[in-house]
């Protein structure tokens, strides 16, 4: 490996504080174009109102992702990573401008053939989240926690600022002729711009920052080929790993399989944590909760205090005191939250708009937080590759995840007549 330095320890903490900051931008940037679509619910819900777009585009959504990150993490050792991430972001970022292309084509009118058109795109928005969550937190893994707990915080952070946008649009807009349309539009411009971003950082700062080129050299060391072309777009030579041939056994790895049922309760725990969370959110706060008070804001303001408590739940471990660490707790606390089925289910019928907006929070609160636990207490000590592997397949359990809890959700709604 050619990056040497004569300081290893200074080179290893070297613009980290920057790479956190681009880390949480890259996080964001995964899933800003779909928590667009997520707030701008109040709007479908207006153009397509018989057929249950926060409910059907979510389901259009997760086979897309669970599918692109299964294939993907099936191959993910010898998957060009630079590329794959480059991809995800360019679809996020043609996806959100398609969005508003259809929209302003059509003059925003509604009906079937464009709500087809909106389908589809979320289909494809789906595809850019398999390639790009599972890439950054296979690559992340080959880092620092630090660098995880900041793209997990990103993700949340998506939905929180999505949240702000929407109210500032509806409060500016609520009054003019259009105003729906025109805050959906300028909602997807600007999600437009921000994945063009998130290409940018992507392509051109994050490969040239002196700790990610440290980690990444570690990883190409211990036999990783997947950082390959990162390692040459941050200006780092590679080459053969001569103590590889010499003893073949310094770079054995465990299989999938292996690292699967190693890990297995962090595997089911974050597919758990995402079952019950999806099965709740959004479809169930979007058309079940009732009329309130709170007249059309009350969808965005269940949908809002979701994401801020979520975001806040991600940065509670950044105490180590308030970490969960114990395998068995974690399972535990993962499982109690099965609780909120009940709960959701009375508050709902009897409860007041009050005691629903604290159990959202909950909701919110509860996913973030044990969402950051599990995904960085995984047990260390695995090289690059392994660590790689990993981190894609608890991508996969989590997206699957979201999958079961949508599907599970359209159950309901097709048990109670639709």
């Amino acid at each position: 490996m050619s990056y040497q330095t004569g300081n290893g320890q200074a080179i290893r903490n070297e613009g980290k504080r920057i790479a956190i900051f681009v880390c949480w931008l890259l996080g964001n940037g995964s899933l800003f174009p779909w928590n667009s679509m997520l707030t701008i619910e109040d709007y479908y819900a207006y153009l397509f109102p018989n057929y249950h777009p926060s409910r059907v585009l979510t389901l259009v959504y997760q086979p897309f992702a669970v599918g692109t990150i299964a294939i993907l993490a099936y191959r993910e050792a010898t998957l060009n990573t630079r590329k794959r991430n480059l991809i995800g972001f360019a679809l996020f970022f043609f996806s959100s401008l398609a969005i508003v292309i259809l929209d302003v084509a059509t003059s925003g009118k509604g009906g079937i053939g464009v709500f087809i058109g909106i389908c589809i795109i979320s289909g494809v928005f789906g595809i850019a989240d398999g390639h790009v969550q599972g890439g950054l937190v296979g690559d992340l893994y080959l880092m620092c926690p630090e660098f995880v707990q900041s793209f997990l915080a990103g993700l949340a952070a998506s939905g929180a600022l999505t949240s702000a946008l929407r109210f500032i649009t509806k409060a500016a807009f609520e009054n003019s002729k259009g105003g729906l349309r025109n805050g959906a539009l300028l909602f997807f411009a600007i999600s437009a711009f921000f994945e063009l971003l998130c290409v940018l950082l992507y392509a051109f700062v994050f490969p040239k920052l002196p700790i990610v080129k440290y980690y990444r050299s570690k990883a190409a060391a211990e036999g990783s080929k997947t950082v390959a072309a990162d390692l040459a777009a941050g200006g780092v030579q590679t080459q053969e790993d001569r103590g590889a041939e010499e003893d073949p056994k310094s770079l054995e790895l465990l299989s999938k399989k292996q690292l699967f049922l190693e890990n297995i309760d962090y595997c089911v725990g974050i597919y758990v944590i995402y079952v019950l969370t999806l099965s709740i959110f959004p479809g169930f706060l979007s058309e079940d909760t009732g009329s309130h008070g709170l007249g059309s804001w009350y969808v965005l303001v269940l949908i809002a205090m979701y994401n801020v408590w979520d975001l806040i739940g991600r940065y509670i471990p950044v105490v180590e005191r308030l970490k969960l660490k114990s395998r068995k707790a974690l399972l535990g606390a993962i499982i109690s939250r099965f609780l909120f089925i009940p709960a959701f289910y009375f508050t709902a019928k009897y409860g007041g708009q009050g005691w629903m907006i604290f159990l959202t929070s909950f909701l919110g609160l509860s996913n973030g937080y044990l969402t950051v636990c599990v995904l960085t207490a995984v047990p260390k000590g695995y090289k690059g590759p392994e660590q790689n592997a990993l981190g894609n397949l608890l991508v996969v359990c989590l997206l699957a995840g979201i999958f079961s809890g949508v599907t599970l959700d359209w159950l309901w709604l097709i048990g109670k007549g639709w």
